[in-house]
């Protein structure tokens, strides 16, 4: 079967595709987001309605769009969106998706069936669940979430490592996150007071999901928009989004959400980041720049040590030659040494870390 294919996905920036999903997905070019965040039908299986202990009735989710025939029906619709939103996808993209007890074992064997590599499962734990009103299960308190890179030996993919640190206060970002639904303000009502969609997610879920896993300026695709949530927190954040719904009320208040949305600024957009995403600039670089020149001597702190620098960027001591962490490890007699912290160079009366030379070699890297 071939696909009515766009040849560009630009055009298609910051806009809701009106139609159904696999429809829609099959006229996406092949390898043109960074991001996939979906939320499918939970397909919930409800059988009559749930009421509170004074008989009022919950407002649960009995819409067409999450009724299915059976478990096989709702496989099949799985299996095929997934598969578009896999060939979508770049290859050094990620894939989210969350559900449910009711639809995330499925969704995740699919998943793997179908050649995505799981990253991590995140449990989304509600401050604020809605309780078991009959009484005869625990609270469903959690939703679950899968991150997913597009195949097993994807070893690029972004991941915004220390972004999340700083957003946990200088803490590692756990797999387990705390909160709450979406409520107040922040949900969306019509004119006669009711939910607009009954399962809007919270901006604080996708802004933890999309700062994690994008950078500024990515494409992030949503296949079931809904009332916008993921395409507004990519505008904050400095994203472009695609969204693809067929609800023309979800439209609607999508289209009046997102116009009200103003990105934060380049400065404000900037996240942090570790060394691992900086620049690799070897000790020899700094040498062939004539920033540090052959013969020049190296010194430990306190000038406990000292090495003198050769052509070829290696250090040589009265016993030994080597790199610069080599030969840092070896005048202390220790198994490792981070040698651009060590080693100092020259300037004046006063010895300053060659490290200082490798981020004015960074700098001029990222401005070019």
């Amino acid at each position: 079967m071939g696909f009515a294919t766009r040849p560009d996905v630009r055009p298609l920036l910051d806009s809701i595709l009106v139609g159904d999903c696999i429809e829609e997905l099959r006229k996406l070019p092949s390898s043109s987001v960074d991001l996939i965040f979906a939320d499918p039908p939970y397909n919930l299986q409800l059988s009559g309605n749930l009421t509170r202990p004074d008989q009022s009735r919950v407002d649960g989710v009995d819409d067409a769009w999450d009724q299915f025939a059976d478990f096989a029906a709702y496989d099949e619709f799985t299996r095929t969106w997934m598969t578009e939103c896999r060939r979508v996808l770049k290859d050094d993209g990620t894939f989210w998706v969350i559900g449910s007890y009711h639809n995330i074992f499925r969704v995740g064997t699919i998943l793997q069936d179908l050649g995505f590599w799981i990253l991590n499962d995140v449990v989304w734990r509600k401050t604020n669940p809605m309780p078991n009103f009959r009484g005869k299960r625990f609270t469903n308190a959690h939703e679950t979430m899968i991150w997913a890179a597009k195949s097993a030996d994807r070893k690029s993919y972004t991941f915004n490592y220390d972004a999340m640190k700083a957003l946990n206060d200088d803490l590692q970002m756990r797999s387990d996150w705390l909160l709450p639904i979406c409520n107040g303000g922040e949900r969306l009502k019509g004119d006669d007071g009711n939910k607009v969609h009954p399962t809007q997610k919270p901006e604080s879920l996708l802004h933890r999901v999309i700062l994690a896993s994008s950078c500024e300026g990515a494409v992030v695709l949503d296949p079931f928009f809904g009332t916008g949530t993921t395409g507004a927190v990519a505008k904050k954040l400095g994203r472009h989004y695609i969204g693809i719904e067929r609800d023309r009320g979800y439209i609607a208040a999508a289209t009046a959400r997102l116009a009200a949305i103003k990105p934060a600024d380049d400065e404000a957009l900037k996240v942090t980041t570790g060394k691992r995403a900086e620049p690799r600039v070897p000790f020899g670089t700094l040498v062939e720049r004539g920033m540090i020149k052959p013969g020049d001597m190296l010194y430990a702190p306190g000038r406990r040590h000292a090495a003198k620098v050769r052509a070829d960027g290696s250090l040589v001591c009265s016993d030994a030659t080597g790199s610069i962490h080599k030969m840092g490890a070896h005048v202390q007699g220790a198994e490792a040494c981070n040698g651009w912290t060590y080693w100092h160079f020259r300037k004046g009366r006063d010895l300053m870390p060659i490290d200082l030379l490798r981020q004015k070699v960074r700098a001029e890297m990222r401005a070019g």
